[in-house]
């Protein structure tokens, strides 16, 4: 599977990782909402820049977990782990349950509240427009620093990371962030020497074990009231899904509504002057 690594010891601040996701994915511009935690991150912002310890910077932006819990609480199937390794998702087919946002233990997915039909939105490790075509994302490919580099092999990545440790002990903190924790994730971190990147969501609680697992755990436990919520959320999906429809139907009649009127005005005026000649 694929990764990158996010070497803190080398980030300037430049944001010209999050330039280029924006641009790369046509985001446009960035309006903060209050819901949102003032990290940086939002609906259409799915990277940023944010200060660390010691006067450093460090990137944050989807992990894309080898296990995502994300993925496992997503009742309708909108989230999905790819096979190269990104977790992707299908703004089709979101409903806005907001499971996802409860799920995650690094607190990446936002919700497009600006959106008369809000859905989930997150870095898609540029899956779609790039990965597929055999390019690295857009964010690591800006980098000017080398502080965040793309691996089409997830091993050889941890191997690299493993390398810079042993041979800087002073420069870095020895614990790699992202190779273990919750069954490891696809985005592993580096930090200075005497840095702890907790406030991104990495604990010394978290478990390796991968949440999804445990999240089922919990649920075999009460598995008439999960199918229960399941029917009741896939109910307001399937209405939600019909709203989309509905709006869609009515703006197309709309436009071939104007389409419709600007012809027969053109004919109109066709044939008055045909009448005048």
């Amino acid at each position: 599977m694929i990764g990158i690594l996010t070497d803190v010891t080398k980030c300037i601040g430049c944001n010209k990782c999050v330039s280029a996701c924006v641009e790369e994915n046509g985001l446009g511009e960035h309006v903060p909402n209050r819901r949102q935690n003032g990290d940086g991150l939002g609906s259409n912002r799915w990277c940023s820049v944010v200060p660390a310890p010691k006067q450093s910077y460090v990137r944050k932006q989807c992990r894309h977990c080898d296990e995502p819990a994300c993925v496992s609480a997503c009742i309708v199937g909108a989230l999905t782990k790819t096979e190269e390794g990104p977790v992707v998702y299908d703004a089709g087919k979101c409903m806005g349950c907001r499971y996802c946002m409860m799920a995650c233990p690094y607190a990446i997915p936002r919700y497009s509240w600006e959106d008369a039909l809000p859905v989930i939105k997150k870095c898609k490790m540029c899956y779609d427009n790039r990965i597929q075509q055999k390019k690295q994302p857009a964010c690591t490919e800006a980098c000017p620093e080398g502080a965040t580099v793309f691996f089409w092999d997830r091993d050889e990545l941890l191997a690299e990371a493993r390398d810079r440790i042993k041979k800087n002990p002073d420069k870095y903190n020895p614990h790699i962030y992202g190779e273990k924790e919750v069954g490891g994730t696809g985005v592993i971190y580096l930090a200075p020497k005497g840095v702890d990147l907790g406030f991104l969501g990495w604990s010394d609680k978290m478990p390796e074990k991968p949440l999804p697992d445990l999240t089922w755990g919990v649920l075999k436990k009460v598995p008439f009231e999960f199918i229960g919520m399941g029917v009741l959320m896939g109910s307001v999906y399937w209405i939600t899904g019909r709203r989309r429809e509905v709006a869609m139907t009515e703006a197309e009649a709309e436009i071939q509504a104007a389409r419709d009127k600007v012809a027969a005005e053109e004919k109109c005026a066709e044939d008055k002057e045909s009448s005048d000649e």
